[in-house]
């Protein structure tokens, strides 16, 4: 057997099993909870967020992930930034949702760490004090300049994970290191296929989001086909995989950060 042909089995095989542990995933959750409707699904807060009121005067910025609702919970994710300047007892919650008509970004529609509809979500990442206090007229500037606000697509985007995205690239010091079952994420408009990741460091070349390749400080190095991802992160090392995200050392950090 050629070397082509055995490339071309093992990153099927890697596909497959990927799809086939996001599934078994997926299934798994919906079987520990109660909620069997999206309208009656949790959506109350997962105790993952620092309490505002305890650390009123600390800033603070997280970005927070979770599956999405229904059938492309096993495929995919849902994400959403929160912040809070010292002095500020609430947060403030920004993410692009596709229901309704006009601005897709909104604006303190859901509970800071909460739910997502049954799904808990996942820490991507956490600043705090000083650092975030600069962060935060950075991600209020770059959310004002999303430049696909009025538009919404699944797949390949614009959507809720090419917000973030946009975020991360706007902001580097944030840090931003986006699952790979982000679909979205790398969606780029056809005039500007080459630019920063959504780390904000390194550099993407993608075509719409369908397909590219990113090497970032902190994706490490990883290719989109049909917006299905696949790579090796090094700091610290795992492998990044299509439909669960990440296997390895370098998982996204899903502790209770609540004090």
């Amino acid at each position: 057997m050629s070397l082509s042909k055995v490339t071309g089995f093992g990153i099927v095989t890697i596909f497959l099993l990927s799809l086939a542990a996001s599934v078994a995933q997926a299934v798994h959750q919906r079987e520990t909870t109660s909620q069997s409707q999206w309208w009656s699904a949790r959506r109350d807060s997962a105790g993952v967020a620092p309490n505002p009121v305890k650390y009123a005067q600390q800033a603070i910025v997280q970005v927070y992930a979770a599956p999405t609702w229904g059938w492309k919970g096993a495929v995919a994710v849902h994400p959403w930034i929160i912040f809070k300047r010292a002095g500020e007892t609430q947060y403030t919650r920004y993410e692009v949702i596709s229901w309704g008509s006009g601005d897709k970004v909104r604006r303190n529609s859901n509970t800071p760490d909460g739910y997502w509809y049954g799904a808990k979500p996942r820490l991507l990442v956490s600043h705090r004090g000083a650092e975030a206090a600069a962060l935060i007229p950075k991600i209020e500037a770059a959310i004002a300049s999303y430049p696909w606000p009025d538009t919404y697509h699944a797949w390949p985007g614009p959507n809720s994970n090419t917000f973030l995205a946009h975020i991360g690239r706007e902001v580097p010091a944030l840090k931003l290191d986006m699952p790979a079952n982000a679909v979205g994420k790398d969606y780029r408009s056809l005039l500007n296929p080459v630019g920063l990741p959504p780390s904000g460091r390194g550099v993407q070349l993608s075509l719409l989001g369908v397909a590219g390749i990113t090497v970032g400080a902190e994706e490490g190095v990883e290719v989109n086909v049909l917006g299905l991802n696949l790579g090796l992160d090094f700091t610290p090392l795992s492998l990044r995989l299509p439909f669960i995200g990440s296997i390895g050392a370098g998982g996204h950090s899903g502790d209770n950060e609540q004090g």
